[in-house]
């Protein structure tokens, strides 16, 4: 197992932004015009086939997600608590923030920034769909959007290989 200077930075990242991510939700709650209008059904099971997420050149694993119908190009993170959009993907799928939508706090690589909770209708990484998924918009700093464990851990199961991910509804 290979440990260097830039894991430990990436996995303190990662740990203060879950860690930071969690505390957030737990205390202000979806909140905002993006918010659903009608009640979620408590973690409803994951639908559709296995999907496999190849890993990148780049050692990330990208995946091309489709979030509430739109093509959105993401970073699976296990480490991110929820997923995590960024303010040009949030536009894309008709989600319409106002500064007083973003409400709390994350610590991204860039440092505290504000985010916006929400809630996705759907998200589907090939044939693994999940229905009703916690979100947050993050303000600025966040490079590419992250599917994070909201989605992920909704799955029954996902696993990693050298070569890619397997995403089990």
């Amino acid at each position: 197992m290979r440990f260097d200077l830039s894991s430990f930075g990436v996995m303190a990242l990662a740990v203060a932004s879950a860690l930071t991510t969690a505390w957030w939700l737990n205390h202000a709650g979806p909140r905002g015009q993006a918010q659903a209008a009608t009640p979620v059904a408590a973690h409803a099971a994951a639908e559709g086939v296995p999907a496999q997420v190849l890993k990148a050149a780049d050692g990330h694993y990208w995946a091309d997600a489709r979030i509430d119908g739109q093509a959105v190009r993401v970073m699976v993170d296990t480490g991110a608590s929820v997923v995590a959009l960024t303010p040009a993907d949030a536009r894309r799928l008709g989600l319409h923030l106002t500064p007083a939508d973003f409400t709390g706090t994350v610590i991204t690589a860039s440092g505290s920034v504000r985010a916006a909770p929400v809630r996705l209708a759907e998200v589907a990484v090939a044939g693994a769909r999940v229905d009703e998924v916690e979100a947050l918009v993050v303000e600025q700093g966040l490079p590419h959007s992250l599917l994070g464990m909201s989605y992920l851990g909704r799955l029954s199961s996902f696993s990693a290989t050298p070569a890619g991910l397997t995403l089990r509804p």
